[in-house]
């Protein structure tokens, strides 16, 4: 498999069937860049990447046996997979839009001018690096354990850190989603602050902690007589943002007549103020966010379908703290180290049978929640050792087993406290079902009267660890 390590930084592969073209890209290229190689289909690619390990890949669309963007698709598959620019002919834009949402970095349109070849080729490399060097930087000052103020060491955070690292340098909405306290902001502002926008602003806006009748205010601004109380103009937090990032937090629990207000500003980036006439422009990154299953919304009639894919470019899912306890001591440690410090306390760890215990519980409120309970349990501590003790009656008190939530979850929305017991339920249904059937999924399938590719989904969602028979 290519890794970073051994990849050969500034060479080239080109990929196309036919002859000329490949010897008229390379001709332009070799001047600049000595290592460069040749595939003729999209099998000949996928066995020379392992061989020759190359940075940055020039793959045509039309061709035999595997065509471009089915390549595209393995080649991205791959751990750390090169660079790859689409060629397309001339007038096939939309095919080269839909490689680049697969994965493509750019793409160019046959015939193609020379210098536009090289700046394409100077700035995926320029990119390339750039990459390799923010890698090792990080390995160097230990960051693999965390990404910025996102903390998690288990695979599913890392692969949630991979995901934002793709979207970092590329200028696209996105969507955060994940249950409240999981850390969805925290995600958002570390886009932001390695972007291309990170001098810019940075402008958080909860739409759902203001009022109907403030909300369209709140995101464009106003002017100055607008509406009864409106004593002189007001930027809104488009404005504020432009040239930065603007994050939508709980977008789901946005009106449908602000949906449309909102549309527009995604399309077109102009918006006029409350009660003005003047249109602004702006040039701003929107991310979103959610507790909520927007595609349920949608099919309920409360959100709208194309705002929903305006907003969902990239969509990147925060998992909840209980499906990633493996966490936890991590967490555990740098809150103590935190709130020690802030509280002026000298509490410098935690005993293993309170760790267990925090190990076990749910956490229905996630990192939120674990946040406060070890701040309080600092702040009435008179040990410089965390036990038992000083965790809250709540922690101490509940059992692990599926109906435990039944009696914990009171402080949170409906939807999400149905969504907890579900997905226990659904857990531990399945788990047994699969026990039954000896792990084979089709005869499970067949026994809870699913799908197989339902069932397989269901199991990877779940993260059942059973031993498992296809």
């Amino acid at each position: 498999m290519t890794t970073k390590e051994t990849m050969h930084t500034n060479s080239i592969l080109i990929v196309d069937d036919e002859k000329a073209a490949r010897y008229g890209m390379k001709k332009i290229l070799q001047r600049d860049h000595g290592s460069i190689f040749e595939a003729t289909n999209g099998i000949d690619v996928l066995q020379k990447i392992h061989t020759l390990q190359p940075a940055l890949i020039f793959l045509d669309i039309n061709m035999p046996q595997l065509d471009g963007l089915k390549t595209l698709e393995k080649i991205r598959e791959m751990k750390h997979p090169p660079l790859v620019v689409i060629v397309t002919a001339h007038g096939s834009e939309k095919i080269a839009v839909e490689a680049m949402k697969k994965g493509a970095y750019d793409y160019i349109a046959k015939p193609y001018e020379m210098e536009e070849l090289r700046i394409i080729t100077r700035n995926a490399l320029e990119k390339i690096a750039l990459q390799e060097e923010n890698t090792r930087l990080r390995m160097e000052i230990g960051m693999l354990e965390g990404y910025g103020e996102l903390l998690g060491q288990s695979k599913i955070m890392q692969e949630v850190f991979d995901r934002i690292e793709k979207v970092v340098t590329a200028d696209v909405t996105v969507l955060l989603q994940g249950e409240s306290g999981s850390g969805k902001e925290l995600a958002a502002h570390e886009i932001h602050r390695r972007s291309k926008r990170k001098n810019g602003p940075f402008i958080v806006m909860n739409c759902a902690a203001v009022p109907e009748t403030l909300i369209e205010s709140e995101l464009f601004g106003h002017e100055r007589g607008s509406f009864t109380g409106a004593t002189e103009r007001r930027m809104g937090k488009f404005e504020m943002a432009n040239n930065g990032t603007i994050l939508l937090d709980e977008i789901g629990d946005m009106s449908l007549s602000t949906q449309s207000k909102l549309l527009r500003v995604l399309q077109e980036q102009k918006f006029e103020r409350l009660g003005g006439t003047e249109t602004l422009a702006v040039d701003v990154r929107i991310i979103s966010a959610t507790h909520r299953d927007l595609e349920e919304e949608i099919e309920e009639g409360r959100f709208r379908e194309d705002l929903y894919y305006r907003i969902n470019v990239v969509n990147i899912k925060i998992p909840p703290l209980r499906k990633r306890k493996e966490d936890i001591p991590l967490l555990v440690n740098r809150f103590i180290q935190h709130f020690s410090k802030k509280h002026y306390k000298n509490v410098v760890s935690i005993s293993n049978d309170a760790m267990k215990k925090l190990s076990a519980y749910n956490w229905p409120g996630n990192i939120r929640q674990l946040k406060n309970t070890i701040e309080s349990a600092i702040v009435l501590t008179n040990n410089d050792v965390l036990d038992i003790s000083d965790l809250s009656e709540d922690i101490i008190r509940e059992e692990k087993t599926p109906d435990s939530t039944k009696n914990v979850h009171y402080h949170l929305s409906f939807r999400e406290a149905k969504k907890i017991l579900i997905e226990n339920f659904e857990k531990d249904f399945i788990s047994k079902k699969l026990e039954e059937c000896g792990g084979n999924i089709s005869h499970t399938a067949e026994a809870l009267d699913m799908h197989r590719q339902n069932l397989q989904q269901k199991i990877k969602d779940l993260q059942l660890n059973k031993d498992i028979k296809e």
